[in-house]
């Protein structure tokens, strides 16, 4: 083939914003690129035509086709919010496709589980119960909840492929909730030292951290290790994956639009929005949750957004979102190869905020230990966190070899090292700078970046 003519009919509502033309242009020409750099020899001639069309309704989904050579490398636009419809039962309106309340729901368990483990009152059977919720026992304040049959610790490590794995994980979870109820709380006023659990006061008269006995804050480690195996592993190894979105019937059902009994969706779109409710569900507007993303999410919201505002890198939000919305739309149309490729863009975006987050804490608690004189409550407080994002690693999901860029037994190794307990070590008390900096050194050059812009 000497040379190739496409061309590419937009139709869009007369409202629409003719940036979105040119962002789509944009974006058809580059995906035009793409494919001509996998063949040899080709050349491309684009042409251009717009087509405006006089419907005006509010909800339309805008359409472009572009065609190469009778075949179609980019049949779809990508709306600005995620927002769906379809006219499911015929009645001539537009309903969304889109549900992900029980997302929703989950993570809004998981913030109140987090709260109460500062709460001194808390026993280990109220943690344990409001973990493993069961409809109608009433767990938390929020009384919606207790209504629900939906539970955070089925959810955990759910996707690790290994039952010993899942069973492990969720016991590593009980077991800081366990120790912050019998070693933590009951030191609550006790001077923290070496070996000794109690409350550790920050510099000039900060927040008080309260740590076990080797320095750790058990309601961090909770806290950021379920951005890793509540949170990524639901969205990386388990909905985003071809595994789960191709199950059954599902991809014959996806052509034939067959929805849910009573739902506007097909099973594929609401498996790819249960997904993308794991990270948006709690966003202040979950159509824009970059623009607006809300304070309500403790979880990898909260540090996508930490991660975008660092100017090292700086649009990884974005990335996330448009890869979303994009993987939706393709999937509408049956463009799976385009599906998958945006579903492999999540996994890698997601998986390098917990790496980045991973390594900034530990580079924040090896500089501050490495100070004359070291604030330890602050030093604590970053490596606790750290902690938890480090367990999280174990979560994410590398496109490329199809696996975690970190084994859990090499995480485990890590943990090890910035948190040495055998032979009486005393964990964060003890651990050095040196140890600190190689082990963020180790994830940073994992995932492509540099410890300096950790």
């Amino acid at each position: 083939m000497d040379s190739i003519i496409s061309k590419f009919a937009i139709v869009l509502p007369t409202k629409a914003k003719m940036s979105l033309l040119k962002k789509l242009f944009l974006y058809g020409l580059a995906a035009s690129i793409i494919f001509l750099l996998s063949c040899e020899k080709e050349s491309i001639n684009i042409t251009g035509e717009v087509i405006e069309d006089e419907t005006d309704t509010e909800n339309e989904i805008d359409s472009v086709t572009l065609i190469e050579a009778d075949t179609v490398i980019f049949g779809f636009s990508v709306p600005e919010k995620y927002l769906f419809v379809r006219d499911a039962d015929g009645d001539g309106v537009n309903d969304t496709t889109v549900s992900f309340d029980g997302q929703s729901t989950r993570l809004k368990m998981a913030v109140e589980l987090i709260g109460v483990l500062k709460d001194t009152t808390a026993s280990v059977a109220r943690l344990t119960s409001m973990f493993a919720h069961e409809e109608g026992v009433e767990d938390f304040l929020d009384v919606e909840l207790n209504t629900s049959s939906k539970q955070i610790r089925n959810k955990i490590g759910a996707n690790t492929g290994s039952a010993v794995d899942t069973d492990a994980v969720r016991t590593d979870v009980t077991t800081w909730m366990t120790s912050q109820v019998n070693d933590v709380f009951p030191n609550w006023s006790t001077e923290a030292s070496s070996g000794v659990a109690g409350k550790i006061q920050e510099a000039g008269g900060g927040a008080n951290r309260y740590v076990n006995a080797y320095g750790l804050e058990l309601d961090q480690a909770v806290s950021k290790a379920l951005i890793g195996a509540f949170v990524a592993d639901q969205v990386l190894n388990g909905y985003l994956t071809p595994t789960k979105l191709d199950e059954g019937t599902n991809r014959a059902e996806q052509s034939s639009g067959s929805v849910l009994e009573g739902k506007a969706y097909t099973n594929m779109e609401h498996y790819w929005d249960e997904g993308y409710g794991y990270v948006y569900g709690l966003a202040e507007d979950g159509m824009d949750p970059v623009t607006t993303p809300g304070s309500a999410d403790k979880f990898l919201l909260k540090y996508i957004e930490k991660v975008d505002d660092d100017t090292d890198f700086t649009g990884i939000a974005s990335r996330i979102f448009d890869a979303f919305k994009l993987g939706r739309v393709a999937l509408v149309v049956g463009d799976y190869i385009t599906r998958d490729e945006a579903a492999k863009d999540i996994m890698e975006e997601i998986s390098k905020v917990i790496a980045i987050r991973a390594a900034h804490y530990l580079k924040a608690g090896q500089e501050g230990k490495a100070e004359a004189t070291p604030d330890m409550a602050s030093v604590f407080h970053d490596l606790s966190e750290g902690y938890g994002f480090l367990y999280s690693l174990q979560f994410t999901y590398n496109p490329e070899t199809g696996a975690p860029y970190f084994t859990r037994t090499e995480v485990l190794s890590m943990l090890d090292r910035v948190y040495p307990t055998s032979d009486d070590q005393k964990g964060f008390w003890e651990v050095t700078p040196e140890v600190l900096e190689a082990v963020a050194t180790e994830i940073t050059t994992a995932f492509g970046f540099t410890y300096e812009n950790a």
